[in-house]
C-alpha cells in the first residue's frame, strides 16, 4: 500500500473529488466531457426528468428558452450537443434566467458551455436561454444530467430535436445496447451471528477479543468459513452508517481490497470496493459477492456474503488463500453515501490467512509507536515534572542537607526529575514521526503544540547549566526566566495532551479521558494551592513568635519540624493520586 497514511483512514474520507452533488456549489467544469457524476453507483436507466425547449426550430443567433423540470431534484448539469454526434464537446451558449439557482460553466476554456446548480437545495425547475452559434450544426440536442440523491441520479437525459430551417432531415443514430445483468438477490438475516464456532470452523477477528455478537451489541465481528472454493463472510458493528473490512498487504491505507455494508434507512447495501491512496473507495458494479443477507438492529449493521476465493476475473480482488492484515472500520453515511471513518480502524496485529486453520484474533486501533509516544509524555507530563516543580518549589527546607557532590539533596531531587522529564520527552517525540515517515498534516495543533513543548523541554535544562552563584546580581534574573519557561511548557503540555487524546491514532475512550485529565489538573492545582497556603500560615507563625521573642528557637524547632511532616505526607498523598490518574490513563493506552 502506497504512502504511508494513517491505515485505513477511507474507508472512508470524506467527499468524492469529481462529482455533481458532491459538489453542493455546482462548480463541476471537470464532468462536462462524460457528464457523469462519479459517485461510484450505477445511473438510473428510466428518466423522470424531461427537458423542453421553447421551439423546434433555430437559425444561428436564435435565443431559445430551455427547460428541465420534474420531480424534485439537488444538482444538474445541462448542454447542448450536436443531435448526429452526442459524444461530441458541447454547442452554443446559455444565458441565465435565474443566477440564484443555476450558473455558467467553463468548459475547454470556454465560459457558458454548459450549466449547472449553485446550491444542493431542492429544485424542480430550471429555465435558461441556449444562444446558437454561428456556424452551427444541423440538428441540436439538450443533454442534461440530473441528481436526486448520491445513489439516485440519471446521465444525459435527452430532449426533443431542435434543427435549422433547412436542415436534411434527421435520422437518429444506432444505439448499441448492452444486455442487462440482474442484481444479485439480497436477503435478511433472522438472528444475529454467532462466536460460538470461532477457532473451530470461523476464522474470527473480534474486538474485545472473546466477545460474542449474539449476546453484546457492542461486539465488533468479522468471520471467515472456507466452503470449497468460497468463503462464507459475516460482519457485525455498532453504527449507524456503515461497517466494513478490507485486506491489505500493509499497515498502511491503499491498494486494498474492502467490503462495505453500508445502511440506507431501513436496508444494507453490501459492497465490494477497492482503495486506492487516501480517497474515496471505488466500488465494484461486478456482481463478484453472492448469497448476501443483512440485519439491523439496536444500532448494530450485520451483514454476510459469499465469495471465491479466487477472482482471475477481477483486477482488483484479492485471493483469500494468502496471508494479509486485516481492517475494521465503521462511520456514518449519508443517502447511502460514506464518509470518513469516525475512529481509528481496527487492524490485526500480524498477517493472516483466513482460508488457514481456523482463529480467534484481536487487533489494535493504535499503533505501537503511538501507544509508546502517548504513555511516556503522560509519565513525563503528569508525573516527572509535577513532582520535580512541588519539590524545588516547597521542599527546600525539608531536604536541606548537601549530600553527594556537596548538593542539597531537593536540588538533586529536582535535577533528576527535570533531566527525566527531558529525555522522556525527546524520545516520545520521536516516536510519531517514526510511524508516520513524516510530518503529520492531519494532527491539527497538536504536533505544533508538542514541537513547542519538545523546544522548553530541551531549552530549560540548558538554561540551568548557566544558572548564576546564589548571590550573584543576575541570580534573579535567571530564577524568572527558569520559571516562566517551565510553566510555560507545563501549560502548553497539558494543552498538547488535551489534544492528543482525541487523535484518531490514540482517540482513548470519550468522555472519561477528558474528565480523568481535568482531574489531574484539578488534583495538581489543589496540591500546590495546599502547600501554598500552609507555608503562608507557617511563615505567619514563624513571625508571630519571632515577635513574643518565648522560646523562639525551640518554637521554631517544633514548628519547622511540624511543617516538614505535613509536606511529606501531602507529597506522599500527591504522588499517590498521580499514580492513579496515570495508570488510568496508561490501561486505557493499553486497550486501544
Amino acid at each position: 500500500m502506497a504512502a504511508p497514511q494513517i491505515t485505513l483512514s477511507v474507508l472512508v474520507i470524506a467527499l468524492l473529488t469529481c462529482s455533481v452533488t458532491a459538489y453542493p456549489n455546482g462548480k463541476v467544469p471537470m464532468s462536462c466531457g462524460g457528464m457523469i457524476p462519479q459517485h461510484n453507483h450505477s445511473p438510473q436507466s428510466e428518466p423522470i426528468h424531461q427537458i423542453t425547449v421553447s421551439q423546434t426550430t433555430f437559425k444561428p443567433g436564435d435565443q431559445i428558452k430551455v427547460t428541465l423540470s420534474g420531480p424534485p431534484f439537488r444538482g444538474f448539469l445541462l448542454e447542448a450537443r450536436d443531435a448526429e454526434n452526442l459524444s461530441g464537446p458541447p454547442i452554443g451558449s446559455f444565458t441565465l434566467i435565474d443566477s440564484e439557482e443555476s450558473q455558467l460553466l467553463t468548459c475547454t476554456d470556454v465560459q457558458g458551455l454548459a450549466v449547472s446548480h449553485t446550491r444542493s437545495s431542492k429544485k424542480t425547475e430550471i429555465k435558461v436561454y441556449w444562444d446558437a452559434p454561428s456556424p452551427a450544426p444541423d440538428h441540436i440536442r439538450f443533454l442534461a444530467t440530473v441528481v436526486q440523491k448520491f445513489k439516485i441520479y440519471w446521465v444525459k437525459i435527452p430532449s426533443p430535436v431542435i434543427s435549422q430551417p433547412n436542415a436534411p432531415p434527421f435520422t437518429t443514430p444506432k444505439a448499441t445496447t448492452q444486455p442487462l445483468t440482474t442484481p444479485p438477490s439480497v436477503s435478511h438475516l433472522t438472528k444475529p451471528f454467532s462466536a460460538f464456532e470461532c477457532g473451530n470452523k470461523k476464522f474470527c477477528v473480534r474486538s474485545p477479543l472473546n466477545c460474542d455478537p449474539e449476546k453484546e451489541p457492542a461486539c465488533v465481528f468479522l468471520s471467515f468459513t472456507r466452503d470449497n472454493q468460497s468463503v462464507m463472510v459475516e460482519m457485525s458493528g455498532p453504527s449507524d452508517g456503515y461497517v466494513s473490512f478490507a485486506f491489505s498487504h500493509d499497515q498502511w491505507m491503499g491498494d486494498d481490497d474492502a467490503y462495505l455494508c453500508i445502511r440506507e434507512d431501513q436496508t444494507v447495501d453490501i459492497q465490494s470496493s477497492y482503495l486506492t491512496g487516501r480517497s474515496y473507495p471505488v466500488m465494484d458494479s461486478r456482481g463478484t459477492l453472492e448469497d448476501m443477507a443483512w440485519r439491523l438492529a439496536d444500532s448494530v449493521i450485520q451483514c454476510s456474503f459469499r465469495r471465491n476465493i479466487t477472482l482471475p476475473e477481477a483486477k482488483n480482488r484479492f485471493v483469500l488463500n494468502e496471508s494479509y492484515y486485516i481492517f475494521f472500520a465503521e462511520g456514518p453515511s449519508h443517502d447511502g453515501r460514506i464518509f470518513r471513518h469516525s475512529q481509528q480502524p481496527l487492524i490485526t496485529y500480524e498477517k493472516y490467512n483466513v482460508t488457514d486453520t481456523p482463529k480467534s484474533v484481536g487487533g489494535s486501533r493504535s499503533s505501537p509507536l503511538l501507544k509508546a509516544h502517548g504513555a511516556l509524555m503522560f509519565v513525563a507530563w503528569m508525573t516527572t515534572v509535577s513532582i520535580g516543580v512541588l519539590v524545588a518549589r516547597f521542599f527546600r527546607s525539608v531536604w536541606s542537607k548537601a549530600f553527594f557532590l556537596r548538593e542539597a539533596a531537593w536540588f538533586q531531587v529536582h535535577r533528576m526529575l527535570m533531566v527525566a522529564t527531558s529525555l522522556l520527552t525527546c524520545v516520545a517525540f520521536v516516536l510519531p514521526f517514526v510511524y508516520r515517515g513524516g510530518w503529520s498534516w492531519r494532527a491539527g495543533y497538536h504536533p505544533y503544540l508538542g514541537c513547542t513543548v519538545m523546544t522548553l523541554a530541551v531549552l530549560q535544562p540548558l538554561l540551568a547549566t548557566f544558572r548564576p552563584p546564589l548571590h550573584d546580581p543576575r541570580r534573579q534574573v535567571f530564577n524568572w526566566t527558569h520559571w516562566s519557561v517551565g510553566t510555560a511548557a507545563r501549560i502548553i503540555a497539558v494543552a498538547a495532551m488535551f489534544l492528543g487524546m482525541d487523535l484518531p491514532g490514540l482517540n482513548l475512550p470519550s468522555p472519561q479521558k477528558t474528565y480523568a485529565m481535568m482531574g489531574f489538573v484539578v488534583w495538581h492545582i489543589g496540591t500546590e494551592v495546599i502547600l501554598e497556603i500552609h507555608a503562608y500560615r507557617l511563615s505567619r507563625k514563624v513571625e508571630i513568635l519571632d515577635n513574643d521573642r518565648i522560646q523562639i528557637l525551640q518554637s521554631l524547632t517544633v514548628a519547622e519540624a511540624e511543617g516538614h511532616v505535613f509536606k511529606k505526607v501531602v507529597l506522599a498523598v500527591y504522588i499517590c493520586g498521580n499514580v492513579i490518574f496515570l495508570s488510568i490513563f496508561l490501561s486505557a493506552i493499553n486497550h486501544i
